[in-house]
């Protein structure tokens, strides 16, 4: 199966990603592609991805670094913090050019397959607040003109925001690709879920499609999401090292255990554990041509 997101770039696996890569290919995983969240995530996605046959990169601007995108990736102050006057000065920010021509240039690699995670989050983090939903919606529209310039397909992160990004993505559909891309662990409703699939959208699941309730926030529970969602639509992904599986949560995620999250969804569907896992395969490979 192909990890089509997670984090082997981050912090929690600096000191033993090699072995975390070849436990995922002992396991069946045949390809992962690491997302970035900044500039500098998306500098050591694409670094993995030169070292690793088997690894590639997806680079842009997470929307919890929306109103960080010109500051030093270790400054992570809150957004509710800020004066006034800070305010602004992110707004400008927000609409220059230096850090876009950066996510362009680190986009040009050949490895790099999307433009993500970019999106919308409106769920209250302790450690981040909201970013003013204005500047998400900046930043997250001057990376789909990236990729509209790029020809490369959009990963989108949506946390309780979904009608916000059906709508710009409607808004602005001149600027995506055929198809455009897809929802990296999805969540929300299945109005939201509808307008995504009619857009053209791939769907991707986590390993929080294990765990019972629901999620903060959201009223429809992602298992039932799943089954709505057409087979050739869904894509697999871990988002290691987070949203470990049952009977792993609480551990560090790693992308074997994606594993785990395509048995568990093709119990879902009632499909074999090969067919699952071949179909999705191909959608891999339809949503990312560079792959």
């Amino acid at each position: 199966m192909i990890d089509v997101h997670c984090h082997l770039n981050f912090q929690a696996f600096e000191n033993d990603f090699t072995d975390v890569i070849k436990r995922a290919e002992t396991a069946g995983v045949t390809k992962i592609i690491n997302t970035g969240t900044q500039l500098s995530s998306s500098r050591c996605a694409v670094d993995l991805a030169e070292k690793f046959d088997n690894l590639y990169a997806i680079a842009g601007i997470h929307p919890h670094h929306a109103d960080k995108v010109t500051a030093s990736d270790s400054e992570t102050p809150r957004h509710s913090q800020r004066s006034e006057e800070s305010q602004k000065k992110i707004h400008n920010n927000a609409g220059n050019n230096e850090w876009i021509t950066q996510l362009a240039k680190i986009a040009q690699h050949p490895k790099v397959i999307g433009i993500g995670e970019i999106g919308l989050d409106y769920f209250n983090y302790k450690s981040n607040g909201i970013v003013d939903p204005q500047i998400q919606k900046e930043v997250f529209l001057r990376q789909i003109e990236v990729a509209h310039k790029l020809k490369l397909p959009l990963q989108i992160h949506n946390r309780l925001a979904g009608e916000d990004v059906i709508a710009l993505l409607k808004t602005h559909k001149n600027l995506l690709q055929d198809p455009p891309g897809m929802f990296h662990c999805f969540a929300g409703t299945k109005e939201v879920l509808r307008d995504a699939l009619h857009l053209g959208f791939f769907i991707g699941f986590d390993g929080n499609i294990t765990y019972k309730g629901l999620a903060p926030g959201e009223t429809v529970d992602v298992r039932e999401l799943a089954k709505y969602t057409p087979l050739d639509r869904i894509v697999l992904e871990t988002d290691s090292p987070y949203l470990t599986p049952v009977p792993y949560r609480g551990q560090r995620n790693e992308p074997t255990y994606g594993i785990i999250i395509a048995q568990f969804i093709a119990g879902l569907k009632d499909i074999s554990f090969e067919k699952l896992v071949e179909q999705t395969d191909k959608n891999v490979y339809t949503v990312f041509k560079r792959l």
